[in-house]
């Protein structure tokens, strides 16, 4: 599938400033330079923001989604996102990060399905561009989002923030313009793709490949969605989302609620998984999630600059890493690496205790509050 984008509620640059809260904004920036080597025209980012920005824009937040999430970063569903905000109540008047006072600005990644431009956008030629959309990286998606900003007028952000594919691209926007960065929150990520990630991940891309409606990738004017192939990936992906006890205390070796396993029925964790899966292929596309989940393969701060410990480093921006203790798919482990090679780490490691695995940078309201609280005192005084 693919999210379309009501005109009448999303405007071009540089209108957005005025906008009532949650609109959204799409940024046309031309033709982008990809690491790959190949060039990506017409690309266009959108982004939501919350509150409004001082003449001076040194109050603007920048928070960052994680590979299925979507600028919707605070607020009730709507007819764009079926999904309250990934922080709803972090973000906003006499929260955490107080609209009153800051001005948050979320923007939806390339390759994603959300508007900005991904495999089912139009190509130069008007059809979708599936199977020929180029291979992205996190410094690619960065790439996109510095010059959507930059042509918004932000020249420098108070502090970015974000967690998993955002706790990537956090990394990947500190080390890259240290200069338009005053502070930022890292969460539940590693400096690079491991093994383990990597071997998850293209499991779940295998899944969705073999599909018989993928068609190679070229199935967005066929009629035909590779949901089922989607479905398995995100069961895969949820179980390494959420942690062993959590799903044991939850569902343990239970039937389904009137089903027997022995004669044909579903586990209670089956259906759990199902509903999970069905939810996903409501709202997003296959195709972005093969682009996205390439994405975080490839994800590795340290390329190109002489590896992870040089490149972080090097990096002076204050910075607060924090990590969840039950976290399977990016264990503490990998915070750790960040906290001790960075060069402005803020306190150590802060570590998240939560039962819920890597969401827990989503699901733990109270600490990711006092966290996101202390990035922003951190950012320094205002003009």
């Amino acid at each position: 599938m693919s999210v379309d984008i009501d005109a009448a509620t999303t405007v071009s640059d540089p209108d957005w400033e005025d906008l009532p809260d949650g609109s959204q904004t799409a940024v046309s920036i031309g033709a982008l330079a990809l690491d790959s080597g190949a060039e990506l025209p017409n690309v266009t980012v959108t982004f939501q923001k919350w509150g409004t920005p001082t003449a001076a824009r040194d109050n603007v937040v920048l928070a960052l989604h994680a590979l299925t999430g979507n600028s919707h970063v605070t607020g009730p569903a709507d007819e764009r996102f079926s999904m309250t905000g990934w922080w709803d109540g972090l973000i906003g008047p006499g929260c955490a990060v107080d609209t009153d006072e800051w001005c948050v600005v979320a923007p939806n990644a390339i390759g994603g399905c959300y508007g900005s431009t991904g495999p089912g956008a139009s190509a130069p030629d008007g059809r979708p561009w599936g199977s020929r959309f180029p291979r992205l990286t996190v410094r690619d998606l960065v790439r996109a989002e510095a010059a959507a900003f930059t042509r918004a007028g932000i020249p420098r952000f108070a502090a970015i923030a974000g967690g998993s594919m955002g706790g990537a691209r956090v990394l990947e926007w500190q080390v890259t313009h240290p200069d338009r960065v005053a502070a930022s929150l890292v969460l539940a990520v590693g400096a690079r793709a491991s093994a383990d990630q990597i071997g998850t991940q293209t499991t779940q891309i295998a899944a969705i490949t073999a599909d018989p409606d993928w068609l190679g990738g070229d199935y967005y004017e066929s009629g035909r969605t590779p949901l089922t192939g989607m479905g398995i990936a995100r069961r895969i992906a949820h179980l390494s989302y959420r942690s062993d006890a959590e799903l044991d205390a939850r569902f343990a070796n239970h039937p389904q609620d009137g089903e027997h396993p022995l004669a044909g029925g579903r586990y209670a964790i089956t259906s759990y998984l199902e509903h999970q899966a069905h939810k996903l292929g409501t709202r997003f596309d296959p195709g972005a999630y093969v682009q996205l989940s390439e994405v975080l393969n490839n994800h590795d701060v340290g390329r190109g600059r002489g590896g992870v410990a040089a490149a972080l480093a090097g990096c002076d921006v204050p910075t607060i890493v924090g990590g969840v203790d039950s976290d399977r798919l990016y264990p503490l482990a990998q915070q750790e690496e960040i906290a001790r090679e960075l060069g402005n780490c803020v306190g150590g490691l802060r570590i998240i205790r939560s039962a819920a695995g890597h969401d827990g940078f989503l699901t733990e309201k109270e600490p990711v509050a006092a966290l996101l609280a202390e990035t922003l005192d951190l950012s320094g005084p205002r003009a």
